[in-house]
């Protein structure tokens, strides 16, 4: 019995039963489609309130603004949701101009000191505590970067928030989803020691629980990106979400062949609702900017 897969370029196939709960690629667009099982049936489930309402969502990356900005769409190109995270340009540049600063009075302080006590050796010693301070202070001035996502480009009704957990997360690197009301829905992780091999985030429920995993979609294609990068976009990371217990994918977040950023998060195999939306539509967004790609 044939099974009918849509991609969300607009290109339909009809493909044989036995590619069922198989990945294919869109000969199209190149993206990656779940093959649904012949013998599944719709079943109405309720999904949570608009816009957080859907199964697929577009993202497109503002290229020309100073912080990462997003328009979120529907199937149609309807705008449906706005994000940002900011770069604070202007604290940034203060952070980096008192950093020097702070090295420079450190280096000037040790110096008169060593020629007061005739010790040379004083300036390497200001030098060293003059690197450490300035990275305190930077670090200080510079806030963390969190992500709002609001109803529309007025800024005007915030829908949802990823909170950086730590200014400084040189290896595992944590982010807390919330709703407007400050009720934690759920907690974001990765390591960039196995992210060397292939990339990976953890979701989590509020209580701890794994709630799901994004992954590269092939090991293979993970190890030929770090060998030989992206090759003009034809090696692009796409990512898939799986269900932790099962290892069954029940979605997709895959960047388009085009010149600027342009992604789809694809849930339509998660029929039975199993991931919040608003969570998924976090998880998609920290996939690009968390990922700095």
């Amino acid at each position: 019995m044939p099974v009918l897969v849509r991609c969300t370029c607009g290109s339909e196939y009809n493909l044989k039963d036995e590619y069922a709960g198989k990945l294919v690629q869109c000969p199209r667009c190149g993206q990656n489609l779940l093959v649904p099982s012949p013998e599944q049936e719709e079943i109405p489930v309720q999904r949570g309130e608009p816009p957080f309402d859907r199964d697929v969502y577009l993202l497109r990356q503002h290229v020309v603004a100073i912080s990462e900005k997003y328009s979120v769409c529907d199937e149609n190109n309807n705008p449906i949701l706005f994000v940002e995270r900011p770069v604070y340009l202007a604290r940034g540049i203060l952070a980096i101009f008192a950093g020097i600063l702070v090295l420079g009075l450190s280096m000037v302080v040790f110096a008169l000191l060593g020629e007061v006590l005739n010790q040379e050796w004083l300036l390497a010693v200001g030098i060293v505590v003059g690197a450490v301070l300035t990275f305190v202070v930077i670090f200080a001035i510079v806030p963390k970067r969190h992500v709002t996502f609001w109803r529309d480009q007025s800024r005007t009704e915030k829908l949802l928030e990823i909170l950086q957990d730590r200014k400084i997360m040189p290896i595992v690197a944590t982010y807390t989803v919330r709703d407007p009301s400050g009720n934690i829905l759920a907690r974001l992780r990765k390591n960039d020691l196995t992210n060397l091999i292939r990339r990976k985030w953890s979701c989590y429920r509020p209580d701890g629980s794994l709630w799901c995993v994004a992954k590269e979609d092939s090991l293979i294609l993970s190890l030929l990106r770090r060998l030989i990068g992206p090759l003009f976009g034809i090696l692009r990371t796409n990512f898939i979400i799986c269900d932790p217990d099962t290892d069954e994918v029940i979605g997709e977040f895959n960047r388009k062949f085009t010149l600027f950023d342009r992604y789809v998060l694809d849930l339509r195999a998660d029929r039975d609702v199993l991931l919040d939306r608003r969570v998924a539509l976090a998880l998609g967004v920290m996939l690009d900017t968390g990922e700095r790609r």
